[in-house]
């Protein structure tokens, strides 16, 4: 699931035949400081196996042109440990958890551009967790903070009304609480970061002034 995931978000850049254009200036006529998004991980949803229920949606303002800062919402379920990297190990027999967490998280993001689209980011996710076993018997409810690091580069179409961000990542967990042990003796194993893809999109635009 994940691999079609990161096929599709770079088909989507290599497939392009649209115009797209560097960062704007303050001064361009196609600047706009709102946006609301999503990301392409939603594509996982048409999963069949262990199905992530994923749901994000983003709201932002563009201080400056080159400052930007964003409140996203996540809701998702994982049945794996979050450690496990891309590869034979994901989703393997035998090292799924057993059970399900299910994860609602605000999400406080600061986006920094550099040069033209390239830009960084810093996202702070409080995942407030719900354990359920496979009996679906709730077993307790946990917190994690996760520290999200990106490096990507933004696509702009349509006279910068649209936008996508293809991007590659860290996510970091400094803080993780209440996990039940039967979770945790499965993820004790993998480390406490994961490398991951950015595919975010949106819309851009701008309140109208009155007369």
């Amino acid at each position: 699931m994940q691999k079609k995931i990161l096929l599709i978000g770079f088909a989507l850049v290599l497939a392009s035949g649209l115009k797209v254009n560097a960062q704007n200036t303050q001064q361009d006529s196609t600047y706009r400081r709102w946006f609301v998004g999503s990301s392409l991980l939603m594509f996982g949803n048409f999963s069949k196996v262990n199905n992530p229920e994923y749901i994000q949606l983003n709201f932002g303002y563009r201080i400056t042109p080159k400052d930007v800062v964003s409140f996203e919402f996540k809701r998702s379920i994982y049945a794996w440990p979050i450690g496990i990297p891309f590869g034979p190990s994901f989703d393997a027999p035998g090292l799924n958890y057993p059970g399900h967490a299910r994860i609602l998280a605000p999400i406080l993001g600061y986006q920094r551009f550099w040069w033209k689209g390239t830009y960084t980011s810093i996202r702070t996710l409080n995942a407030f967790e719900k354990y359920i076993d496979t009996d679906r018997k709730k077993l307790g409810n946990g917190y994690t903070l996760y520290l999200n690091f990106h490096v990507g580069y933004q696509l702009k179409f349509f006279k910068n009304r649209f936008f996508f961000e293809p991007a590659i990542g860290c996510s970091y967990w400094p803080v993780r609480t209440n996990v039940p042990e039967s979770f945790r003796s499965v993820e004790k194993k993998w480390p406490n970061y994961f490398i991951e893809p950015g595919l975010h999109f949106g819309y851009n635009f701008d309140f109208k002034k009155r007369e």
